[in-house]
Formats: structure tokens, C-alpha cells, sequence
């Protein structure tokens, strides 16, 4: 699986973006699918999870309710829609998709579960 992520950039504290991530190859629906993010000298943190079939969906406490992971299985595409963004989510976004069970918070938020990972996309937010 070879995934590119999009959609990082500029905005102003309170704006909004969203990220995406298409994913190649037939078997997409099958893979978990989770956004992570790494600020300068910070190591990378979990941000938003969703499983195979987009029903059941986990946040990190510091994006919950200002972020919307969702995917498109026939797009083999998933998305993070970030509002009311800060200057604090400013990092560079990474997605990654894994085949792990059970779809939980404490898994879904282990780097290591994750097999495949995007090159990371720029999202910087100013005051």
C-alpha cells in the first residue's frame, strides 16, 4: 500500500483545512486508517483514527470536536477535516494505514501497529 497525503498549508488561527490521503492498491477498506502529526523537536503523536469501514472513529483529546476523520472506500481515499484550527496544531501531518484488531484507543494511537505511511504534509497555522 503506498499512500500520498495532500492538502497541508497556511491558514490563520480559526481557520480551517482538509487534509487528504489516497491510498493505492484493492484492499483499502480493509486497513485502519490514522492521521498523525509531529511538531518541530516534539515526537509524533497520534491525532485521529477510523476503521475499515469508517463506523467507528477515535480522536486525541487535544483535536476532539474541532477534527473529522472520515474515508470513501471507493475513493481509497480518507480525509482529516481540521476546524477552528490553532496555532498549536502546527506540525506536519502524517497518515498511515495498518491492520491491526481490536479497533480500540489504546492501539489505534501505537505507531508500530501502522505498516504504511505517507510522506507528511505541512500544516501551519498562524496567530
Amino acid at each position: 500500500v503506498q499512500l500520498q497525503a495532500s492538502g497541508g498549508g497556511l491558514v490563520q488561527a480559526g481557520g480551517s483545512l482538509r487534509l487528504s490521503c489516497a491510498a493505492s492498491g484493492r484492499t483499502f477498506s480493509t486497513y485502519n486508517m490514522g492521521w498523525f502529526r509531529q511538531a518541530p523537536g516534539k515526537e509524533r503523536e497520534f491525532v485521529a483514527a477510523i476503521n475499515g469501514n469508517g463506523d467507528s472513529t477515535y480522536y486525541a483529546d487535544s483535536v476532539k470536536g474541532r477534527f473529522t476523520i472520515s474515508r470513501d472506500n471507493t475513493k481509497n481515499t480518507d480525509y482529516l477535516q481540521m476546524n477552528n484550527l490553532k496555532p498549536e496544531d502546527t506540525a506536519v501531518y502524517y497518515c498511515a494505514a495498518g491492520q491491526f484488531f481490536p479497533f480500540q484507543i489504546t492501539v489505534v494511537m501505537v505507531r508500530t501497529f501502522y505498516s504504511y505511511w505517507g510522506q507528511g504534509t505541512q500544516v501551519t497555522v498562524s496567530s
